[in-house]
């Protein structure tokens, strides 16, 4: 007798996800330099996205690595006070732009917190991060649509 595999349904999709890492900076000259310089020299770790976001006496640097564990790591090591949480990002392919996807979400009532671009181009496609308020259900509209959804493992 033979076990069968029920077929992935897109109920049972869970869209890659890619963490960000929010930093926190006194808002002075060459805060964001010493910040990205922590990541430079180190060839196992890229940086492939990032945003920044000012106020008169701090800055949140938003960041997109290729490997979250060591970016962690060499955060907290530094002592830099950060904060975490995981996004979409989205490939936009042929016919494809940031236009109908926040169309294709608009939809589904799914409302897009921020986005940026990313500093990826496979193909000469362009990328683009988001924060949605479901990422499932993000994903499982986008995958319809024919997005390409990437995960950590494709920023490198």
């Amino acid at each position: 007798m033979s076990s069968a595999v029920p077929p992935e349904t897109e109920q049972g999709y869970a869209p890659p996800a890619v963490r960000q890492f929010s930093v926190f900076l006194d808002n002075r000259v060459g805060k964001l330099h010493e910040l990205l310089r922590l990541f430079e020299e180190n060839a196992q770790i890229h940086l492939a996205g990032f945003s920044v976001h000012d106020a008169s006496d701090y800055a949140v640097v938003r960041l997109i690595f290729s490997n979250a564990d060591l970016a962690r790591n060499m955060l907290r090591k530094a002592g830099y006070t950060f904060s975490e949480n995981d996004l979409l990002v989205v490939e936009l392919g042929d016919g494809q732009s940031v236009k109908t996807l926040c169309v294709h979400l608009l939809s589904a009532e799914l409302n897009i917190r921020f986005a940026y671009p990313v500093m990826l181009q496979r193909e000469g496609r362009p990328t683009v991060a988001i924060a949605v308020d479901d990422h499932t259900l993000a994903g499982q509209i986008l995958l319809r649509k024919r997005y390409n959804l990437l995960g950590e493992e494709d920023l490198a």
